[in-house]
Order: structure tokens, then sequence, then C-alpha cells
């Protein structure tokens, strides 16, 4: 309960909102109860936070209470009874350009992610956590809006910023949700296409900066580079004969022959423009059936920044890039091949990310998802990050990502790059570049760990699919089973062929 006569501890939590440092902004939003008599006239407080605002009301049962503005601040607060109140209240608001606004005030909502998820992401092992952490749409309380979420434990805020709130970050703060490094905030009123970041400001130095949702299911074309809410898809699959034959498939002894391509330069529009992935999906059929291949292999299609490259600087794991469309154009895509027997391998790309500053990169203003030392988190040669397979909720990232391609696009395989690079630390490094594991030697125990774990997730949950190894050297065993010791892969890529 809030004590209204103790303004001191109050006007400090306050003044966190005000400077937009407040890791919990629901200790001072929203409703509150008071201490008061039984006689009082209030029992309650509501708080809101509206820079900009001119005037604000209480809309409770189609009438206006006024919120009377605390003097010189963009704080607006009524004292009343509980009783009258909904559990669920608007707020309506006019801003300095005298535009009405009416919402739900997002600081009444109670937490939306749940300890069991939250327990099983610590531990790496939540194959779901896709469709908890970004922005979803959802329905809460019967008031429809859409939950942001993301990791960041050296945060001292974030905020959701986007073309919903001119992109202020102090009108949206995030709530932490004690140690597990997880922020949350559910919005109401929010809709799918909304344009959105995360503002976030760093515990140690205070820098505040923008990112894009590592989560994230659908991007802006580039050179832009927000986040678009999207909703879950109403894509109708045609191909389950397909995948209920793949589940039986006995590769070993099938005929196997893979085309690879890249969708950016295999074939474009007549004036040079890239072609959309339902186009592309006709061609290619028309294409390779002809010439006997049974499948293909494409360069990566997730979100990156440059057109002049293959695609394996990632930024955007979990969205098919825009560039061709939207993710049920490529749906459309994988579903057309499918039809006309032809599987799909995805070329994945967990070794190593780009440094772009809107992007994975220093995430919270740490080395988050790389290694802070660049003998071990930094790939002279590409100019990339290496992720910290040590740490649970990167390895989570990452195994998550590979079964969302294969449960949620239809993939028949993953072919994992620069698999050398990530199982050794000496990988292009002179004497002095690197640091040896715990034995002393050269070998990336966890990326190895990493590594069996992915090829046992992959085909434990989706049977007949292939995980293929771009493995450069002769690291032993690396198709054998994991229980033998080996790391599990399907098939190692024959670099001959390159």
């Amino acid at each position: 309960m809030l004590n209204v006569k103790q303004d001191k501890p109050l006007s400090h939590e306050m003044l966190r909102i005000v400077t937009a440092t407040h890791h919990d902004p629901f200790e001072v939003l929203g409703r509150h109860p008071l201490v008061a008599s039984a006689t009082a006239a209030a029992d309650t407080l509501v708080r809101v936070y509206l820079p900009g605002a001119r005037t604000a009301t209480l809309l409770i049962n189609e009438q206006h209470h006024a919120l009377k503005r605390i003097e010189g601040t963009d704080f607006f607060e009524w004292f009343g009874l509980a009783k009258m109140l909904p559990q669920h209240y608007l707020v309506q608001w006019y801003d300095r350009h005298n535009v009405m606004h009416t919402e739900f005030d997002p600081y009444t909502f109670a937490p939306q992610l749940g300890d069991i998820d939250m327990h099983l992401f610590a531990e790496g092992q939540h194959w779901n956590i896709y469709q908890h952490l970004g922005a979803h749409p959802r329905t809460v309380d019967g008031i429809e809006g859409v939950l942001f979420a993301t990791w960041a434990p050296n945060a001292e805020r974030i905020s959701i910023v986007g073309d919903f709130n001119d992109w202020d970050g102090r009108h949206h703060p995030m709530r932490v949700r004690g140690g597990s490094g997880l922020w949350e905030v559910f919005i109401p009123g929010v809709k799918a296409g909304a344009l959105y970041k995360f503002e976030i400001r760093n515990r140690a130095t205070g820098a505040v900066f923008l990112k894009t949702d590592p989560y994230g299911q659908a991007f802006e074309l580039r050179p832009l580079t927000g986040s678009i809410v999207k909703a879950p898809s109403d894509y109708e699959w045609q191909d389950g004969d397909w995948l209920n034959k793949r589940a039986h498939w006995d590769w070993q002894s099938s005929p196997l022959s893979v085309y690879e391509m890249h969708l950016g330069s295999w074939r474009r529009g007549w004036v040079g423009e890239f072609m959309n992935y339902r186009e592309l999906a006709h061609q290619v059929v028309d294409y390779i059936k002809p010439l006997g291949f049974t499948h293909i292999e494409i360069m990566p299609v997730s979100e990156h920044p440059l057109d002049d490259s293959w695609g394996y600087q990632t930024t955007g794991y979990y969205a098919p890039t825009s560039r061709f469309g939207t993710p049920d154009d490529f749906r459309y895509f994988v579903d057309y091949l499918h039809l006309h027997n032809i599987g799909i391998i995805l070329d994945w790309v967990p070794a190593h990310f780009p440094k772009d500053a809107h992007a994975l990169a220093r995430f919270d203003g740490s080395a988050l998802y790389e290694h802070e030392d660049p003998r071990l988190g930094e790939h002279r040669d590409w100019g990339t990050l290496i992720y910290n397979y040590g740490r649970n909720e990167v390895r989570n990232f990452l195994l998550a990502n590979a079964l969302f391609w294969l449960k949620e696009y239809h993939l028949d395989g993953l072919r994992v790059d620069a698999v050398a690079s990530m199982l050794h630390l000496d990988y292009s490094r002179e004497p002095g570049e690197w640091i040896p594991n715990i034995h002393g030697g050269n070998e990336n125990l966890e990326a190895m760990t990493f590594l069996q774990k992915l090829n046992e997730v992959c085909h434990g949950q989706h049977p007949g699919a292939l995980v293929i190894a771009e493995e450069s050297t002769a690291w032993p065993q690396v198709t054998r089973p994991t229980w033998v010791g080996g790391l599990g892969f399907s098939m190692k890529w024959n670099m001959g062929w390159m």
C-alpha cells in the first residue's frame, strides 16, 4: 500500500519515472490502495504519466472523472473509492496538438510471463520461447493488445517505442521479472502491423540506445530496421502428405540430390527487382523438377541488412527477409515446393552474428549474446561476433530458432554454417589470439555441447528432418550419434563440391 503522507520516497520513485530509470513502473503507475481510515473519502489512488498531455480524465461507466495534474509534472492522479473502479479503466487525454487519445492503462495488468516459462528459459530448455518473447497479440481479461517481452539482464530500464507512441520511451516502460533478466509489458490497443523497437538504458553506463527485437518475426524493408508486430499466421498448409512421408523417410537408402541457390541472385524481375517468394516458388519448381533434384538448399533467408551479400550476417533470426515478401509468402514457397515433391534445406547461421548497432551486438549495453573477450567473442576474418554457447539463454535462443524454422515453416532440414569455426577455439587465430579450454585444448567444449543438443532436439521433434554440418576440418565423429560421443549430425557437407 502507498502512504500518501510519506512524500519523500514516493517523490524519489516518481523521479525515476521522469528520468526513465525505473525498473518497475508498476510500483508508481496504475492503481494503488491507500493507507487510510475506514471513513476516508478515498481508498484508492490512480496515477498515470502522460508526457505532453494537456488534460486527462478517467472514463468510468462512460462518466468522466478528472485526473489532477501534479503541478509542474506530467503526472496525473485520481483519488477515489476502489468500488468505483473497474478492473481495467480507460484513460482519455489530449496531447499538445489537441489530439484525443483513449486507452486502457497498461499498468493495471498482471504479469503475463509464466513461472514455468521463465524457469525453462533460464535452464536453456524452452523450445517454444519464441511464442513468449518478442511481440505477440493476445487478449488479456477481455482486452486486446500486444505482449512485449525481451531478455536484457544488464538493462536499468527498457521501454517499448513505436509508431503508436511517437517513438517516445517515456510512454511505455517495461518491468523486469525478478532476477530472470526478462522484461515485459502488455500494451492494450496495439495491433498487428505496428512498428516497434526496444529503447534500452544500460545499468552500468546509463547509455540509451534502440534495438530491434531478437525474437521479432517480421521487419521493415531495408534500410529501415523496425520490428513489426505479427499476428499468428492463418496460412492453410497443404503439405500434410509430404510431412507424413518425410517422417518415415529412410534418407540413407534413398536418392538425394540437392541444388544450392541464393534467392536474391538466382533470378530477378524484368527491371532487376527482387521477386516475391510466391513468384520464385513457381519458377524454382519449373526449373528444378526437370533436372531431377530432390531438394533445394537456400542460402540464409533470415533477415539481414545488406543486399550485396548471401545473407550470412543475420540480424533477424526469427523472420524471413522482407526483401521477397511476407512470412506467409515464404510459407507458400515451402508449401508449393512440397506439393511438387521437392524438399527445402535452410542454410542456418548459429556460428556468428554481425556488429550492426541495431541488432544483437551488445544488446543491453554488455556482451550479452557474445563473449566480452575478443579472443573468444570475435571473428576477425569476417568482422562478426561469436555466440556465447555457455550461456543458457543464448543456447535457448539458437535451439528454439532451429526448431522454429522446422516447425513454423515446415522446412526439411538445416545446413549448419561454419561448424569448424564453432568447434575450434583457435580457428583462424595465431598463438596468443585465443584462449584454451579448461583442459588446455583448442576444442570449444561449449559449442560441442550445443551442437549435440541441437541434433538431439531437431531429430527428436522432427523425424526425417536433416541437420547437415558444413565442417571443413577433420573433426571426428561429426555424424556419429551423441550417445557414443559424436556430434549427431545427419551428414557432413562435401566441401569438395564448392
